[in-house]
């Protein structure tokens, strides 16, 4: 069950990324057909190739299981920008995202 919810995750984060198994693969030292091994459910990462994988994607390792999160790593970048903000202009944002996520 967690496999296959880490497959499916690891192609969704890959996919944002905009790189190709093989180059990703590659990047992070091992032979080019790795991570599409990982993704297809050949094969599981070791806990050190998991790591090299999350800084490969510029995520932590809580960032990876986040899946509420369709691109954690432009949501890191945002989330640093927000904390240069003063308190006005942060509900200023609020208050659009607010307005942007009303259900319709």
């Amino acid at each position: 069950m967690y496999e296959k919810e880490f497959q499916t995750r690891l192609t969704q984060l890959r996919e944002n990324k905009g790189v190709s198994a093989r180059d990703m693969s590659l990047s992070i030292g091992q032979n080019p057909g790795y991570i599409n091994n990982i993704e297809t459910g050949k094969a599981f990462p070791s806990m050190s190739c998991f790591f090299y994988i999350c800084e490969f994607l510029k995520l932590t390792p809580k960032d990876f299981f986040d899946t509420d999160a369709k691109n954690p790593e432009k949501l890191n970048a945002l989330i640093s920008d927000l904390k240069k903000l003063d308190d006005k202009q942060l509900e200023s944002v609020a208050s659009i995202v607010r307005e942007l996520t009303k259900q319709k």
